[in-house]
Order: C-alpha cells, then structure tokens, then sequence
C-alpha cells in the first residue's frame, strides 16, 4: 500500500485528490489549516469538512495543520510514516486567493496571503517530505506534486500577485526536480484552468461576476473543470507508472492556455 500527504485537503481539488487516492487503495494524511486567514477575503473549508473527507476512509488520517509552519508538516509527515510506514508522494494543494486590483496598487496582505500559504507551503511540504521519499529503498517511485495554474502561463487581469505565486511554483517544482535527478524521486506540476471551486467563487467575487460561469469561455472544453478532472492528472502523477514525468508542467486546463 502505498501513502500520500496531501495539504489543502479539507475541499477543493485537494478533497478530490485525497478521494481519488484512497479509492485507489492510498493511505493518506489529510492536511488542511481548517480556519480563515489574514489577507484572504472568504472563508476557507472547516475541520468538519476535513474531519467528513476521513471518516469516508479507513485508511485517511485527518491533520489539521497550517503550511506555514514547517514544524506542523514535519509532524504530518512523521504521522504518515510512523502510522503507514512511509511516504510514497507528496501534494502540495494549498492555496489561497487574493488579489482584483492592479500590480501597483496590490496590498501586501494579499501580496503574503498569496505567496506564504502558495508558495511557501510548497516549499515547507518538499522540506517535510523530500526527506521521507528518500528514506525510501531503492529502487525508488516517490512523487512530488504541486498545484500551479494556469495563471502560472498566462497573464490574468488585476490577478498579477497569483500570476507571480504561480510562476514561483513552476521555478520551484523545475529546480527541485534538478535537485532530485538520479534518485527515482520525481516533482512535477499541474496547472489547472478553471475549476469549480471556492476559489473560483473567490475569483468571481473579485471581479464582481454574478455567475462563475463566465470564465467558462476562456477554456476550449468551454465549461468549467470538475475538481475530480484535476485530481485525475495529479493522481496519475503519483503513480509508479508516472516515472518519466518531472521538472514540467501537466496543464489540466481545458484548453485555457492553447
């Protein structure tokens, strides 16, 4: 059996993954903050949401934790190893978003709302979890995976502080997988378009859009992704035989950035 952490798992696409892995036989840490945080203008998912995602599993384990704090994921990580004796994968899904104004009238509470959870909580998972795929004996099949976003390949209007967290997970995935040349650890990315989710609601509310539905019709598939469409691609990315995919970018994105 093989185990996964997965951050921002309390919905979302996070949620998605998390299902996925475990109706595929995973074993899974669950990790999510579980509460609202400075510089984000809507509520984020709440421990009953996380706490309802692991009683449909036996094998899911339920972790409140903030990806901020290096010391939380460490703890998240050493829960899976010691609950399901090892790490097979890592999914960084946490993100948050802010923004709906112009570059130079961005605040920094949405300039560090984007760039702590999004950015540094990819890089605070990889200091946690890097180490525990490579605890791993060779030959090794442990995976990394990151959620960019289109918005990582695309320039998105009064969206330039999420444009540039996006693009940072794309640099970081690149070089980690440099990092881990030669050690049968891959990281990779995927980029989604636009999903049915909170966030997007988000993103509506920052353009004053009544209906999500809008951003539809930037997409060639022209209607809105299911967040179970996105899982798909970074599911796949976790398995073994995903192997001769890293250092790139997986663009689940409906034809948003064609």
């Amino acid at each position: 059996m093989r185990t996964a952490v997965v951050t921002g798992a309390g919905r979302g696409i996070g949620a998605a993954v998390v299902n996925q892995l475990a109706g595929e036989g995973w074993s899974v840490v669950a990790v999510d903050i579980c509460a609202d945080l400075p510089g984000v203008k809507y509520p984020l998912a709440r421990r009953e949401d996380l706490a309802a995602l692991a009683a449909k599993w036996p094998q899911v384990r339920d972790f409140v934790a903030d990806v901020r704090d290096p010391d939380a994921l460490q703890e998240a990580v050493a829960l899976a190893e010691r609950e399901f004796g090892g790490v097979d994968a890592a999914v960084a899904a946490a993100a948050v978003m802010a923004g709906g104004k112009p570059l130079w009238k961005t605040e920094d509470g949405d300039w560090d709302a984007l760039f702590d959870t999004g950015v540094r909580g990819v890089f605070n998972l990889a200091r946690a979890a890097v180490p525990a795929l490579l605890r791993r004996p060779e030959p090794r099949s442990g995976r990394f995976v990151a959620l960019a976003s289109a918005a990582g390949h695309k320039g998105l209007w009064h969206l330039a502080g999420y444009n540039a967290a996006k693009h940072a997970v794309v640099g970081l995935i690149r070089g980690l997988a440099t990092d881990l040349r030669g050690t049968g650890v891959t990281a990779t990315a995927v980029s989604p378009g636009s999903t049915r989710t909170a966030m997007l609601d988000a993103t509506a509310a920052l353009y004053d859009l009544e209906d999500v539905q809008e951003f539809s019709q930037h997409q060639l598939a022209e209607r809105l992704l299911a967040p179970e469409e996105v899982a798909a691609a970074v599911c796949w990315l976790c398995g073994e035989q995903a192997s001769a995919i890293t250092g790139t970018v997986v663009h689940a994105d409906g034809g948003f950035t064609a």
